[in-house]
Order: structure tokens, then C-alpha cells, then sequence
């Protein structure tokens, strides 16, 4: 199984929420989703929490490119624009800094035609196991 597998099938929060991961390479991941009806707040736009998961996965991606089991220590977004209903989003993350114990990722999220939506940072801390994987995709 793919790492891309892995990470689909058992993130059960992010799949559940109606985003995927469309691409891992070494250091790179990317994340895609629809804004659903599911998806919107009270204003009627993409609730924050819902982009903000759409990065974290793309930075669980990229930062577990590499097989070491990484989980999240901090993460930092900025909402640029808001996002509607139908629109469809994407998130890359791409490792910064690949400390063996704390990297750390940028990521940006877009909407179809470009428009920067969403950017962040993120640490990881870097456990003592490894991920059984074979190849990224």
C-alpha cells in the first residue's frame, strides 16, 4: 500500500469531511476538497475549520514523506478570502526545514482560479516509529 493509500483510508476525520489527498512526493503534499453545503458556517461561506483541516492534511503528506511517523505540534493559519459553496479548493504543503525531530511546513491553499485562500505554518515532532510503505503514490 501507497502511502497516498494509507493516509486516504485512514484519516477518518479528513475523508469523512470530503477531502483527499491527491499527491504525495518527497517533502510535498496536496489535499483537495469541494466546499459542500456540510462545509459552510453561519455566514454561509467555508467554515474555518474546514480549511484548516484541508492543510493539516496536506501537511501530514509532507511532512510523513519521508516514513518517519510525524504528528503535528503547532500550526498557524491566515484566512485571506472566504470560499463558497461548489468552489473547489487545494492544498500544498511543502517541508521547510527537515529537522529529524521538529520540520517544519509551509502551506497554501487555492481555489480554482488561483485566489489564495488560506496560508499557514507547521511543526511536527517526529516519533520513534516508522510507516510500512510502498512508494509515496
Amino acid at each position: 500500500m501507497t502511502l497516498l493509500e494509507y493516509l486516504n483510508r485512514n484519516d477518518r476525520f479528513a475523508s469523512g469531511s470530503g477531502m483527499l489527498l491527491t499527491c504525495i512526493t518527497p517533502g510535498v503534499g496536496v489535499a483537495e476538497m469541494t466546499v459542500a453545503e456540510k462545509h459552510l458556517n453561519g455566514a454561509g461561506v467555508c467554515q474555518g475549520g474546514a480549511l484548516f483541516t484541508l492543510a493539516d492534511l496536506a501537511v501530514a503528506a509532507a511532512m510523513n514523506s519521508g516514513g518517519c511517523v510525524t504528528v503535528g505540534i503547532e500550526n498557524v493559519i491566515t484566512y485571506h478570502h472566504s470560499a463558497s459553496e461548489g468552489q473547489h479548493l487545494t492544498a500544498t504543503a511543502n517541508l521547510g526545514f527537515n529537522h529529524r525531530r521538529i520540520p517544519s511546513c509551509n502551506v497554501r491553499i487555492v481555489n480554482d482560479e488561483g485566489m489564495l485562500i488560506a496560508s499557514g505554518t507547521a511543526l511536527g515532532y517526529r516519533k520513534e516509529g516508522s510507516f510500512d510503505f510502498d512508494g509515496l503514490m
